[in-house]
C-alpha cells in the first residue's frame, strides 16, 4: 500500500492506495499532521511507501518522524516525467502543476490536454498530444476572490461559496454571490472554449477542492475528479519506478 499526500498552501490532502485504487482519503491540517498520519498508519500498517509532492516548503511539515519506517518518495523538478517541458522559467512552474499534467499524459493518452485546477488558485495546464508541456494560466479561486472583496473594501462581507442560479443580486450578498460563483463559472467556459477553438480531440479535466461545486454548473463536457492530483502522483511514481 502507499500513502500519497498533497502538501498544498492550507492544508495536506491524504490518500491511502492500493496499487492504483482509492482506498480512503483524508484532509489534515499541519497543526495536527503527526497524529493524523500515525492514525492513518494504525488503520492501515500494510503501508509500505509514502509518496508525496509539496507546494508549500517543507519546513511546514517535517517527515524525519517517518523516515525510518518505511519508504519515504519526493516527486520534484529532479523527477522524471513523461512530458517535455516548454514552460519558459520551468523553475517557477509549481510542482502540483507539473504532477496534474504527468497523469493527464499517462491516463489520457495520444490526444490534447488541458487540466483545471480549481483551489486556492485556479490553474490551467495545457498538454499537447504528443506529450510537450506548453503552458497555461493562473488566476484566484472561488474563496480568494471572497476573501478579497471583503479584505479591499470597508463594507463588504466575507462570505462562504453558495451555488446561485440568478444572474442578477437582489442583495448585496447574492450580488456577491453572483459576481464571485458566474465570473469564475464564465473565464472556466471562456477558456475550455478558446483551447477547444485551437486544438481538436482535447480532453478536459477539473479538479481541485471547487472541482465538484464547480462541475454541475458548467454547460462544456469535462471530467471532473477532485482526487486527480492525488491519483497523478501515484501514477508517476509507478512511471518512475517501473522502468
Amino acid at each position: 500500500m502507499i500513502l500519497a499526500l498533497d502538501l498544498g498552501n492550507t492544508q495536506i490532502k491524504a490518500a491511502v492506495f492500493e496499487h492504483n485504487t482509492l482506498i480512503e482519503k483524508y484532509w489534515i491540517a499541519y497543526e495536527n499532521a503527526i497524529a493524523a498520519l500515525e492514525s492513518i498508519l494504525t488503520n492501515y500498517p500494510q503501508i509500505d511507501t509514502l509518496c508525496h509532492s509539496a507546494v508549500v516548503h517543507n519546513e511546514k511539515f517535517n517527515f524525519s518522524t517517518f523516515k525510518d519506517r518505511f519508504t519515504i518518495y519526493q516527486i520534484s523538478r529532479e523527477s522524471r516525467f513523461p512530458f517535455i517541458n516548454a514552460y519558459t522559467t520551468p523553475e517557477t512552474l509549481g510542482i502540483d502543476r507539473m504532477v496534474l499534467a504527468a497523469g493527464a499524459v499517462l491516463h489520457y493518452p495520444n490526444c490534447n490536454r488541458l487540466v483545471i485546477d480549481a483551489g486556492t488558485c485556479i490553474t490551467y495546464d495545457f498538454i499537447s498530444n504528443d506529450d510537450v508541456y506548453l503552458g497555461g494560466a493562473i488566476s484566484p479561486g472561488l474563496q480568494m476572490r471572497y476573501q478579497a472583496l471583503h479584505h479591499f473594501t470597508d463594507q463588504l462581507p466575507e462570505l462562504q461559496p453558495q451555488s446561485i442560479s440568478e444572474i442578477i443580486g437582489n442583495s448585496t450578498s447574492t450580488a456577491i454571490h453572483s459576481g464571485v460563483i458566474h465570473g469564475v463559472l464564465f473565464e472556466l467556459e471562456g477558456c475550455i472554449e478558446r483551447y477547444s477553438e485551437k486544438k481538436d480531440n482535447i480532453i478536459i479535466i477539473l479538479t481541485g477542492g471547487d472541482a465538484n461545486f464547480l462541475a454541475g454548473h458548467l454547460k462544456n463536457t469535462i471530467f471532473a475528479n477532485p482526487n486527480f492530483l492525488l491519483e497523478s502522483s501515484i501514477r508517476l511514481y509507478e512511471f518512475q519506478n517501473n522502468d
